[in-house]
């Protein structure tokens, strides 16, 4: 992750923590009068690197306690298989695992003739129609 200073990496732990950047900015250590705190933290924000390191550790955070599709599946598949768990979650988890697999396709057809051509407009909404 970029070349940034412990201050730095402090508030954007704590921006990811709780979204304020006045607060993260106050919490990591820097001082400030006034309202210097919220153009201070705002700056942070805009700064690169800080960016950038915000943007990595939400990546890595994402892989860590956000369940892939993989993983799910593997979820769907121990309860599906599990012969003490409730029938109706054995069924459900199945339909689960069917339609990430495409069982469940819906197909629609639709009757009409399309001359290719598609038209776009502007309705002003401050001009009545009277």
């Amino acid at each position: 992750m970029g070349d940034i200073n412990i201050k730095q990496k402090k508030f954007a732990d704590y921006y990811i923590e709780t979204g304020n950047a006045t607060v993260s900015y106050l919490r990591a250590g820097y001082e400030a009068e006034g309202n210097a705190a919220e153009v201070n933290a705002s700056r942070l924000l805009r700064n690169a690197k800080v960016m950038e390191y915000i943007k990595e550790r939400n990546e890595q955070l994402d892989v860590q306690f956000i369940a892939d599709i993989t993983e799910t599946k593997r979820f769907w598949t121990e309860i599906m298989r599990d012969e003490n768990a409730d029938m109706k979650d054995r069924l459900k988890a199945s339909e689960y695992i069917a339609k990430t697999n495409g069982a469940f396709v819906e197909k629609k057809e639709l009757q009409g003739s399309f001359n290719n051509k598609i038209e776009f407009g502007f309705v002003d909404p401050t001009v009545s129609d009277d």
